[in-house]
């Protein structure tokens, strides 16, 4: 027996919403941190890779020149620290967890240009040994949670140091909650602009969750550059120090 037009029609859009549902419920949760394979489509894929190799080298071209030797050996320790971090979950709420980026941290230890750079190495190395993130989406996740989350953090305590200069600590969360937000925005705009899902719905599931992620994210960033502070001071970039000229990170 074949199905009348407006019986498919009525079919596919029941397909259709149960594909939406299950989508949102998977954001929900909070397992789109690493976008995997099948969820973006192919401009977009094409678009965020042709992005993230020119921001990648801008970030590789600025760190050249600004590094130091000190920052050389700090590059594969915080890179292996922030890789360890994200395999521990903390709980956020009805079986959501979240788990630390370490982009404003990094940001914050080593300059928004390395961290990109580390973030990246990280993100590579999850999608190639653990399939965390799918292997034709990692130029989306690199945009996403290398360069856009790093170069926000920066851009925050470049604005909050000079709008509250004797609240640090709250700076520092603040860049650390806005590096998983932004994020979350550009996941959703990319899943909406492939058509897997609308934006308005995507970014409700995806900013819910991510901002109370932002809370965890802010909380374990201020917490480990505290204890940073008294132990290795020497190892913050100027701009975090306390007592710091007013030079900025290159």
């Amino acid at each position: 027996m074949s199905l009348s037009w407006a019986g498919r029609d009525g079919l596919d859009r029941k397909h259709g919403a149960v594909l939406q549902s299950t989508i949102l419920f998977i954001l929900s949760c909070g397992l789109i941190v690493h976008i995997p394979d099948g969820f973006l489509s192919l401009p977009v894929l094409l678009g965020c890779g042709a992005l993230s190799l020119g921001g990648l080298g801008m970030a590789i071209h600025s760190s050249s020149r600004g590094i130091s030797d000190r920052q050389v050996p700090l590059m594969g320790v915080t890179g292996a620290f922030v890789f360890a971090a994200q395999m521990v979950n903390f709980p956020v709420a009805a079986g959501t967890s979240g788990h630390l980026i370490g982009a404003a941290l990094l940001t914050a230890v080593l300059g928004p240009h390395i961290s990109a750079v580390v973030m990246t190495c990280v993100l590579v190395v999850q999608c190639l040994l653990f399939q965390d993130g799918g292997l034709s989406a990692l130029g989306a996740n690199v945009l996403n949670m290398a360069l856009a989350a790093s170069y926000a953090s920066a851009a925050l305590s470049w604005l909050g140091r000079r709008l509250l200069p004797g609240h640090r600590y709250a700076v520092i969360f603040a860049a650390s909650w806005v590096s998983v937000m932004a994020g979350a925005v550009l996941t959703s705009l990319e899943l909406s602009i492939s058509g897997t899902v609308g934006f308005i719905p995507v970014l409700l599931a995806m900013g819910t969750v991510h901002a109370i992620i932002g809370l965890g994210e802010g909380l374990l960033t201020v917490g480990i550059l505290r204890f940073l502070l008294r132990i290795r001071p020497d190892l913050l970039t100027p701009a975090e120090t306390p007592g710091a000229s007013r030079r900025e990170v290159p």
